[in-house]
């Protein structure tokens, strides 16, 4: 069994922190649909700007909306970029057959392309 990349969420932009928020990060709930990430999921996030890596759960949010919670926030600044990654356990004979989710973001965290997705979400 091998841990493969499941999804990614590439370039989102962060639109805001909270501090005072137990944890996590909020994330488009449209985002989270097209890149099979469900609430609560454990999610890796990548900060392109200062190459900060952690580790938290996402949670649904608005229209556009990327927000680190609690500790995190102090890891992000409102606009920078993020990468945000899920992982799954897969067996080796399932390899051939496997594709991740990788969805693509405008600077205003709108979709605009996938790979390994079916449809865009646009609800």
């Amino acid at each position: 069994m091998r841990i493969m990349l499941k999804s990614k969420i590439h370039r989102a932009r962060v639109t805001d922190g909270n501090i005072d928020y137990e944890g996590s990060i909020t994330i488009d709930r449209r985002l989270m649909q097209a890149a099979d990430i469900i609430p609560y999921e454990q999610v890796q996030v990548l900060n392109v700007n200062n190459g900060a890596r952690f580790t938290t759960y996402a949670i649904e949010g608005e229209k556009g909306e990327i927000c680190l919670n609690g500790a995190a926030a102090r890891l992000v600044v409102k606009g920078d970029i993020v990468i945000i990654l899920s992982y799954c356990h897969i067996e080796d004979n399932q390899l051939d057959h496997f594709t991740p989710k990788l969805v693509y973001v405008d600077a205003k965290n709108v979709i605009t392309r996938t790979k390994g997705v079916v449809e865009p979400v646009n609800a």
